[in-house]
């Protein structure tokens, strides 16, 4: 059923040289078309391995340049940079995170006593709402861990205003399945749909919408809310500045990969004396399969590159690991607001307690688009240009 390259650098590198004649007139043209699984053409298909860093941004943005030039790949450069502006935009506010984190429990929580909402969540969920679209959306979310981007957007928006379910637990949904699911892109997207990012303007998904963007495949006349309002809801808070980025420890270093960035070939030179990864928390079934081989080719590259081997370990084992490497410093690629930076940041007092430090890598990408993601995506839109210029974005 699913036509997604493997979760290596290899098979994405094959996949996006494979795409690249279709980063221009194609893309813009069909991005918004799905024809279903096996049949998409004009989608690169390659946003789990730009979520994990298997493949850098710069990478894709300087392949579609290579080939169509900033013009004709206009609107493929700027879905990279969207994923860049999400991330910013949470950096910036990272109260929103910890408050989504809060309103998921809360609305599981209250799922244990009110059951008809708890059975209609679970309906959502294995797909048996009746309407044949959403319903073959959640399977295919289920089995392969993806859905188009359209769909991404019917499927929350008939969550939040045909079937009235709370948009925190269609988010974790998403974000417990999906292999590409980053905390920004997925809790910012579904606050998009429900008119709460951008107060009052809210997505509606339209049954002739859904017919012609997916060629006939489905139409659910009759059976959508096309009517409903925006949720009701506190705008996003006002940005706080960007933190510093950290400086790079002197000496030795204990070199911990993660989920989040898996491209060790573009570290700064180090001195490595010991290398690991981070394993991740468990998610469904094909997310977690993808992370656990997406982090395994990591290490493999890493291994490659410092001459050294290494283990993926659990938060828990890190500090032993760090103390008995011989080095003062762990250090690690700094990651977005979410569940591994929150997994980092927890690890600072065990390793303090051992005489070891904690630093996180910024990648100069990060620290030129997340200052810029202050309003909406528009005025972030118009530094797309000078962006390209500064951060000189090549194929790989």
């Amino acid at each position: 059923m699913s036509d997604l390259p493997a979760p290596t650098r290899a098979d994405g590198l094959r996949r996006l040289n494979a795409f690249a004649p279709r980063m221009g007139r194609h893309y813009a043209a069909g991005r918004n078309t799905d024809p279903g699984p096996g049949a998409r053409r004009d989608v690169s298909l390659l946003s789990a391995h730009v979520r994990h860093r298997l493949l850098l941004e710069g990478e894709l943005v300087g392949t579609a340049l290579a080939h169509h030039g900033p013009v004709a790949a206009e609107k493929f450069i700027q879905e990279v940079f969207w994923r860049s502006y999400w991330k910013g935009f949470l950096q910036l506010r990272p109260a929103m995170w910890a408050d989504y984190r809060a309103r998921v429990a809360e609305a599981q929580d209250a799922l244990l006593t009110q059951g008809g909402r708890r059975r209609a969540v679970e309906q959502a969920m294995a797909g048996a709402t009746g309407i044949a679209c959403f319903d073959a959306w959640a399977r295919e979310l289920v089995e392969t861990g993806w859905l188009h981007n359209h769909a991404r957007m019917w499927f929350a928006s008939i969550w939040i205003f045909t079937l009235r379910l709370p948009w925190p637990l269609g988010a974790e949904f998403f974000r417990h399945h999906l292999k590409d699911a980053d905390a920004a892109s997925n809790t910012l997207s579904w606050r998009w749909v429900a008119g709460i990012q951008t107060p009052g303007k809210h997505y509606l998904a339209r049954a002739e919408n859904i017919a012609r963007h997916t060629e006939g495949r489905f139409d659910p006349r009759e059976q959508l809310d096309e009517d409903a309002a925006p949720l009701d809801e506190p705008p996003p808070p006002s940005a706080r500045p960007l933190p510093p980025a950290e400086p790079l420890p002197e000496g030795p270093v204990a070199l911990l990969l993660h989920e989040e960035d898996l491209h060790p070939e573009s570290l700064p030179p180090l001195r490595v004396a010991a290398l690991a990864a981070l394993a991740p928390a468990p998610r469904a079934e094909a997310a977690q399969a993808f992370t656990q081989a997406a982090l395994q080719d990591g290490l493999a590259r890493a291994s490659a590159r410092f001459g050294l081997g290494g283990h993926m370990l659990p938060p828990g084992a890190i500090a032993e690991w760090a103390a008995s490497s011989g080095a003062r410093a762990v250090l690690a690629p700094e990651p977005a607001i979410g569940e591994t930076a929150d997994t980092l940041e927890a690890l600072r007092q065990p390793l303090a307690a051992q005489g070891i430090t904690l630093h996180r890598w910024r990648r100069p990408w990060d620290a030129a688009c997340w200052p810029l993601a202050r309003r909406g995506f528009f005025p972030f839109r118009e530094n797309i240009p000078r962006l390209i210029a500064e951060l000189s974005p090549t194929p790989p």
